[in-house]
């Protein structure tokens, strides 16, 4: 009899239990990327969604993540992040500042959770300030062009000779302009000449090698851009190629084969930004919730471009790298 009643109570509790995982939320998040889909599907967001689940967010049970990435070219963004909107997610996790801006000008309800922007979010006109954003736009600045005095004191290390230095950058891209003039400011106390190399697509990209090798610079530089980033390799590639140290601002320009960086970790900002969007899923607003600038400079070196091009970074360098890739 009592089996009975057990086999009557778990057959009675079946329907409650299908009934209460049938009615758990499932949240919608919008991905909005400037680069490329990465081989892997999960690669570029990988750290991210790890937190989410870390958090409880699990894909396919709570969670649907939709994905849109520019492959580089940043006018297709507004029509992405038009995509976004429209499928009504609940929140839109944007990548670089052109992402960020497609966004906030796609929507001023859904909240957007910005990051790996290397430009100030007040002077872009994304947030009110820091610490009150005031708007549907939150997240983490990776702005560092205040390091570009210390990544040039770097590089005069690993390249004493160093006199022409050419550099990388999208004059459409605001915050590259600070990133010339912050180069510029560094080189001339110095004593290096710079080479200013505009490149706004793929095929810019091409007429500045060409008029690079015209220059006869001795090092290249490049700042963070989506171009920059989204051709790190052939970068890379023309740098070694021609004997030419590269000096960068983040990590991945150094895994592409570039000699020596100074930036901010993107992975980092990645798990970073699920926390904002566990936030807001539980009812914060983003108007209320400060943007957090980066705090951690990572220093990574390619020791085998530093080998291919002969040069031996200090000891002490290596000391104090984040990374040395052999």
């Amino acid at each position: 009899m009592g089996c009975v009643v057990a086999a009557a109570l778990i057959l009675s509790s079946a329907p409650m239990v299908a009934y209460a995982q049938s009615s758990a939320k499932m949240y919608r998040i919008g991905w909005l990327g400037q680069r490329s889909p990465p081989p892997v599907a999960d690669k570029n967001a990988g750290e991210f969604q790890q937190s989410l689940r870390d958090l409880g967010y699990v894909e396919g049970r709570n969670l649907a993540i939709e994905y849109r990435y520019a492959s580089g070219n940043v006018q297709r963004l507004p029509d992405l992040a038009g995509e976004l909107v429209r499928l009504k997610v609940d929140v839109i996790v944007t990548s670089g500042e052109p992402a960020a801006l497609a966004a906030k000008r796609a929507t001023d309800a859904i909240p957007i959770v910005a990051t790996e922007f290397g430009v100030d979010p007040v002077k872009a006109g994304l947030v009110t300030s820091l610490g009150r954003p005031g708007g549907n736009v939150t997240g983490l600045a990776a702005s560092s062009e205040e390091l570009w005095p210390k990544r040039l004191e770097l590089f005069k290390q690993v390249v004493p000779r160093l006199s022409r230095l050419a550099v990388l950058w999208n004059p459409a891209n605001s915050g590259n302009q600070s990133c010339v003039s912050e180069i510029q400011t560094a080189a001339r106390a110095m004593g290096v000449q710079l080479r200013s190399m505009e490149v706004g697509d793929g095929r810019a990209l091409e007429r500045a090698f060409t008029d690079i090798t015209k220059e006869a610079a001795d090092g290249l530089a490049t700042c963070w851009d989506s171009v920059t980033l989204e051709h790190a390799k052939p970068i890379a590639d023309f740098a070694l190629k021609n004997r030419l140290p590269t000096i960068a601002p983040l990590k991945e320009y150094v895994e592409a084969g570039c000699l020596v960086s100074l930036g901010v970790s993107l992975p980092a900002h990645r798990r970073r930004a699920a926390y904002y969007v566990d936030k807001i899923l539980k009812g914060a607003k983003p108007a209320n919730l400060p943007v957090e600038r980066a705090a951690q400079f990572d220093l990574v070196i390619n020791m085998n471009t530093a080998k291919a091009l002969g040069l031996a970074p200090p000891a002490t360098m290596l000391v104090l790298a984040d990374d040395v890739i052999r």
